[in-house]
């Protein structure tokens, strides 16, 4: 028992609103992706270690759309122009003869919410339909500069000659290095977002979310609230965008397109709107059921709206709201 002259420590009481780590199954899947290129090696399928980094990257990706999707409430259609700024960053800089990734990489983070800012400046001060129109618009507005700037490809594109230089005895030209990076980024962002969200920032965003005028009339600064949280998904998008160009060692305006925001969309929806591992888990079932369908037939989109479709139905929250068992904290 503390004496009377001994401060009390106040501990936090959890919150509905925290969304934990779920340890008791996320560390066994942390140690899969770790041993993944090992077993990808042993049965000589290298391939699928260039699959996972994709994944991994869209992953990171899909999480910052959830961020503001699925906490804030804020459906964006204009995501994939925050990934197509990160990519063109790393690629412009490597055509300029600047190809450290300690200076592209942090920089793709900075320009893409840098332009978040910007455009959740504008797109911020309408809802609903209005929101989704503005941001698609200045996604696409993004693509048609890029597509007319010749100097970087224009609607062709630019390849990467080589990936960003890490150092630090790193070769990312390999790809069982490169995909050791992107797994150690994607962790490091996700607990980043994961302790945003269970922070007092996290809980006023999610109650934004439920009913905007209520927490307006509480006193709390709504705008800047769904301002911050904008552009910290759009950085975040536009380092996976970073990795995404290195990943294929190509770039090009159709990142940016509509089609790609919407593809993050349903990454999301398809994983759980709202859901800590959404953006991983449609990520993942996404392009795996892509990379499946592919193989058996040229009409793999067809396929691939059907399961979709099926997942929907029998999902209507996404593929996390199946699991089963209480919520657990961590």
């Amino acid at each position: 028992m503390p004496s009377p002259m001994q401060p009390i420590e106040r501990v936090r009481a959890p919150s509905i609103l925290d969304h934990g780590l779920h340890l008791r199954w996320s560390l066994p899947l942390l140690v899969l992706l770790a041993l993944l290129p090992a077993i990808a090696h042993g049965l000589g399928e290298d391939f699928y270690i260039g699959v996972a980094s994709r994944v991994l990257i869209f992953a990171l990706a899909a999480t910052s759309l959830n961020l503001i999707l699925g906490f804030g409430g804020m459906v964006s259609f204009g995501h994939a122009a925050f990934v197509g700024i990160g990519a063109y960053t790393v690629g412009i800089l490597m055509q300029s003869g600047i190809a450290s990734a300690w200076v592209a990489w942090p920089a793709a983070f900075v320009l893409g919410g840098l332009f978040a800012f910007v455009i959740g400046l504008i797109s911020l001060r309408t809802q609903g339909v209005y929101f989704i129109m503005i941001t698609l618009a200045f996604a696409q507005m993004l693509y048609y500069l890029m597509v007319s700037l010749k100097d970087y490809g224009g609607e062709d594109g630019m390849s990467l000659f080589t990936r960003s230089e890490l150092g630090l005895g790193l070769d990312l030209s390999s790809d069982t290095q490169f995909y050791f990076v992107v797994l150690l980024l994607f962790v490091l962002a996700f607990l980043a977002i994961q302790r945003l969200l269970n922070a007092r920032f996290g809980h006023v965003l999610q109650g934004i979310r439920e009913n905007e005028v209520r927490m307006a009339a509480l006193g709390f600064p709504v705008f800047r609230y769904k301002l911050v949280a904008f552009t910290l998904a759009g950085a975040v998008a536009g380092l996976a965008g970073a990795l995404l160009a290195n990943q294929g060692s190509y770039v090009s305006p159709s990142l940016m397109q509509w089609s790609q925001s919407g593809m993050l969309l349903v990454m999301v929806i398809l994983g759980g709107v709202g859901h800590l591992f959404g953006g991983l888990a449609g990520a993942a079932a996404f392009l795996l059921i892509e990379e499946v369908l592919v193989s058996y037939t040229i009409y793999w989109q067809m396929g691939l709206g059907a399961v979709l479709l099926a997942v929907v139905l029998l999902a209507p929250n996404g593929l996390m709201s199946l699991r089963s068992g209480k919520k657990e904290r961590a």
